[in-house]
């Protein structure tokens, strides 16, 4: 099943290009569970046979993130607040959450936005909703943009140097792939270590 989605995808990039790896990467940065370990790799596979260029497919894909990230912001910022405020209102005391809970995340955002929409999209299974409570928060555009394509043009750049490297062999990739993931939480682990550090020393 693993080779043939691959060859699906090799063949549908193929035939999409740079738009195809931008779409299919901001459908994986919003809502839709798409990871982008099927995205990146094969492109940057076609990249190594000289069927793309490896540089676009990294600036396609991180705009495609970006892109992603910013229709989860805009959609919390327009409909997310009141949302979420009559959903815990009626439900929050069910999963231990209140409208306090909401208000320290915007706060949170106010002062720690730009670390934790970049720490964020290094981690797998956060990257996709970081976007929310930045919109809540009403992140600086600027800044979200900017923090959301740092963290993710280095993962972005992890998968297709994976990808251009490794992609004829699946068993090595899937290897690279999960040292990849590792090392880039390490990463967020260790600038988030460095922040809490820098806001004592100062």
């Amino acid at each position: 099943m693993l080779a043939e989605a691959v060859n699906f995808l090799l063949e549908t990039i193929g035939r999409l290009g740079y738009p195809g790896v931008f779409l299919l990467m901001a459908l994986e940065s919003s809502f839709f569970p798409f990871p982008s370990e099927v995205v990146v790799p094969p492109a940057a596979y076609l990249a190594a046979q000289g069927k793309m260029d490896l540089r676009l497919v990294i600036l396609s894909g991180v705009g495609g993130s970006v892109a992603g990230a910013w229709f989860n912001y805009l959609l919390a910022l327009k409909l997310g607040r009141p949302a979420l405020i009559r959903l815990l209102r009626r439900y929050g005391r069910y999963f231990f959450l209140s409208e306090e809970a909401l208000f320290k995340v915007e706060d949170f955002f106010a002062r720690h936005g730009h670390i934790s929409t970049f720490v964020g999209r290094l981690l797998p299974g956060v990257r996709q909703y970081v976007s929310l409570p930045a919109g809540i928060g009403r992140m600086n555009g600027w800044l979200f943009t900017i923090f959301t394509a740092l963290g993710a043009g280095i993962w972005v750049t992890v998968l297709a140097l994976c990808g251009y490297f490794l992609g004829r062999n699946e068993a090595l990739l899937r290897e690279a792939l999960h040292r990849g993931a590792t090392g880039v939480i390490l990463f967020a682990l260790l600038c988030v270590v460095l922040y809490v550090w820098y806001l004592r020393k100062r």
